[in-house]
C-alpha cells in the first residue's frame, strides 16, 4: 500500500493506483504531487517526474529540500524545445524533443520505470505527469487518451503511484470527463480563504470533504 499522506485519502492506496490531480492554475497541484513522491523517496522508493512545464534542473531544485538524496527519474519534455541542446542526457535524466513527442515521452517514460524496477530493484516507484494540459495543447484528446492508457497502464504494472495533473478550467466537460476514465481516483484542489483544499473521489480511502494541506 502507498501512504499519500494527504489529509483528503484518509488511509493509503493500493499499488497499481493512478491517481488524477485537477484544479485551477495556480493552486498547487505540482507542489502537493511532488510532497507525495518526496515522501516516498525518503523512505528509499524511486521517484519519477514526467514534465512538460519545468525543466530538468528546475525539477531536481524544486527537489532538493524536499528529498536531497531522492532516486528521481526525470522525462524532460521543455529543455530540447527551447533550443538548450547541451544538456546531457544521464541514467536518471531522459530528454524528449517537445510535450508533441507523445512516443518519445512514453518511451523514456518506460526506460525510467524499469531501470528502477527491473534493474535498481526498487519495486515502490511514484510518478508525477505534469501537465496533461500541455499535452492536450500540442495533439487531439483522442493521442493523448491513448498515450494516458498505455501509461497507467504501466504505472499499474508495476505496482506504481501515479499522480497525473491537469488545469480544468482549461478544457471542455466532454474533455475532463473522457480522461477522468483511465484514473482509479480524482484529487481536486482549490484555493480557500485560508490557504489551499483538496478533496478525493473515487477510491475507497477517499473523504468527500474539504480539507486543508
Amino acid at each position: 500500500m502507498y501512504d499519500i499522506g494527504v489529509d483528503c485519502v484518509d488511509g493509503s492506496v493500493a499499488p497499481g493506483t493512478n491517481l488524477l490531480v485537477v484544479g485551477p492554475p495556480m493552486t498547487g497541484k505540482r507542489d502537493l504531487a511532488f510532497d507525495v513522491v518526496a515522501d516516498g523517496c525518503r523512505d528509499g522508493e524511486g521517484g519519477i517526474v514526467v514534465t512538460t512545464k519545468d525543466s530538468a534542473r528546475k525539477v531536481q531544485q524544486a527537489f532538493a529540500d524536499r528529498a536531497p538524496d531522492a532516486s528521481l527519474g526525470i522525462v524532460d519534455c521543455v529543455t530540447r524545445q527551447q533550443g538548450m541542446d547541451s544538456e546531457e542526457e544521464s541514467d536518471l535524466v531522459r530528454y524528449a524533443s517537445s510535450p508533441n513527442d507523445l512516443t518519445g515521452i512514453g518511451i523514456e517514460f518506460s526506460e525510467l520505470l524499469q531501470l528502477f524496477y527491473g534493474g535498481r530493484g526498487i519495486e515502490r516507484n511514484r510518478t508525477v505527469m505534469y501537465s496533461l494540459s500541455t499535452l492536450l495543447m500540442y495533439s487531439n484528446l483522442q493521442t493523448v487518451f491513448r498515450f494516458l492508457h498505455v501509461s497507467t497502464g504501466r504505472v499499474q504494472s508495476a505496482d506504481g503511484l501515479g499522480l497525473f495533473l491537469v488545469d480544468d478550467t482549461a478544457h471542455d466537460e466532454q474533455t475532463m470527463s473522457t480522461i477522468k476514465q483511465l484514473f482509479d481516483g480524482v484529487i481536486e484542489v482549490r484555493d480557500a480563504e485560508d490557504g489551499r483544499e483538496c478533496r478525493a473521489s473515487g477510491i475507497e480511502s477517499a473523504t468527500s470533504d474539504w480539507h486543508s494541506y
